[in-house]
């Protein structure tokens, strides 16, 4: 017999917890204001769909105790999402759709034992003004994250500079995010509503579903925050890992200035941080770029007070800060923004150029490119549990892996 441990607020919860007596269910309301620690013989607890209630602390509690979460009424899909839970049961649920729902959702037992799925994740490649490269960087990361097994989306969200359409050769009447939003506002968007909007793009590292940006700035009002925020959701469900490229603007308080009602000009670039669960911050190597990057940065972390903050320091090279460029930036952002925690991009110009050229990622055009490697390095700390290596991988292709093989394969090696 299965206990439940029901959590959400009285009178409710006395109330299911009869239901569920009738359904031969063993079922305890529990304290007050905790749903926490679980009492013995826990097999499942029913929470509400809350932010404040799906904490860390409570979510890996729960696996630990091998506690099933079955959220209850909310719309919250992004904390969902987060944690990889199934969607949540309709606030006014009777016992019988719980007991559904255990019966029908229980993972077979043969999959606990193995490694669990990574959730679907929103990465947001945010950076401040001055082209520290958000847009290249962003069609690469796509490109590795594909190649790591995820299905990717990568969203041009940029209502400044949109240039995801350019970089890859696409074409700019085509439907993509704007179309989306507006599917999204009437409630038509699903799955096969995206797939449709967007541009299959294949890779070396895999197919990369691409929902194109605006073709002009001046469009910028139909990516409302929250059309942005409904398209992100929706788009959370279609695909593993999203990838979303937004302006470098964050005039967040614009009712100081403009109407409050009114659309506001950086909304898309406000609710894409507000939604993400990982932010790549891009910063150029030089001292303009570092400069802003530290006045920004602050602005960042509090639109995206949720989300990860990954620091990515673009262009690399000794020119604008001499010799020991990345010691100076480390020192720097330590010393102004108490930044500790830093990944460094090179300067590769000849694969840039090239991938400008041909209209393709970098890891098509210079697979050996230094800076693929190091954006591969930055996908796997993303991404922690890789995935199967496609065919078009390029592991052991180099000249040195080539040359090491070989020696193994000697004979008395």
């Amino acid at each position: 017999m299965t206990s439940v441990v029901v959590a959400i607020p009285e009178p409710r919860a006395s109330a299911l917890v009869a239901e569920l007596e009738l359904e031969g269910v063993a079922a305890s309301v529990a304290p007050a204001g905790a749903s926490l620690p679980l009492p013995a013989g826990c097999r499942a607890v029913l929470v509400p769909a809350l932010r404040e209630v799906l904490t860390p602390d409570f979510v890996a509690n729960c696996d630990r105790a091998g506690v099933r979460i079955l959220p209850l009424g909310g719309r919250d899909s992004r904390v969902l999402g987060r944690y990889g839970l199934a969607a949540a049961l309709s606030s006014t649920a009777s016992g019988w759709e719980v007991v559904a729902a255990l019966e029908t959702d229980a993972p077979p037992i043969e999959a606990a034992s193995g490694p669990a799925a990574a959730p679907h994740r929103v990465t947001v490649v945010w950076g401040p003004q001055g082209s520290p490269g958000r847009s290249t960087i962003a069609v690469q990361l796509a490109v590795e994250l594909a190649r790591r097994g995820r299905r990717t989306a990568l969203i041009d969200a940029d209502t400044v500079a949109p240039a995801t359409a350019l970089l890859l050769g696409l074409g700019d009447e085509s439907p993509g995010i704007a179309a989306a939003c507006r599917r999204a506002e009437m409630g038509a968007l699903d799955d096969a509503e995206l797939t449709r909007l967007a541009i299959s793009l294949p890779t070396s590292g895999g197919t990369v579903d691409v929902l194109t940006g605006i073709s002009r700035p001046g469009r910028w009002a139909e990516l409302s925050s929250t059309r942005v925020r409904s398209t992100l959701a929706v788009s959370r469900a279609w695909a593993e890992e999203c990838v979303v490229d937004v302006s470098g603007a964050l005039d967040a308080d614009d009712e100081a200035t403009f109407d409050v009602t009114g659309p506001r000009r950086h909304a898309a670039t406000v609710a894409a941080l507000d939604e993400a669960d990982v932010v790549v911050a891009v910063a150029a190597a030089d001292p303009l770029g570092i400069s802003r990057f530290v006045r920004d940065h602050a602005e960042l972390r509090r639109l995206a007070p949720r989300a990860r903050i990954h620091v990515v320091v673009n262009k690399v090279r000794p020119g604008p800060l001499g010799i020991d460029a990345r010691g100076q930036i480390r020192s720097t952002l330590d010393r102004f923004a108490g930044i500790t925690d830093v990944s460094f991009l090179p300067f590769d110009q000849r694969a840039t150029d090239a991938a400008l050229l041909h209209a393709r990622p970098i890891a098509d055009v210079a697979p050996r490119s230094t800076l693929v490697s190091a954006i591969r390095r930055l996908a796997a700390e993303l991404v922690p549990e890789p995935g199967a290596a496609t065919g078009d991988s390029s592991r052991g292709s180099s000249r040195g892996a080539r040359r090491l093989l070989r020696g193994r394969a000697a004979p008395g090696a």
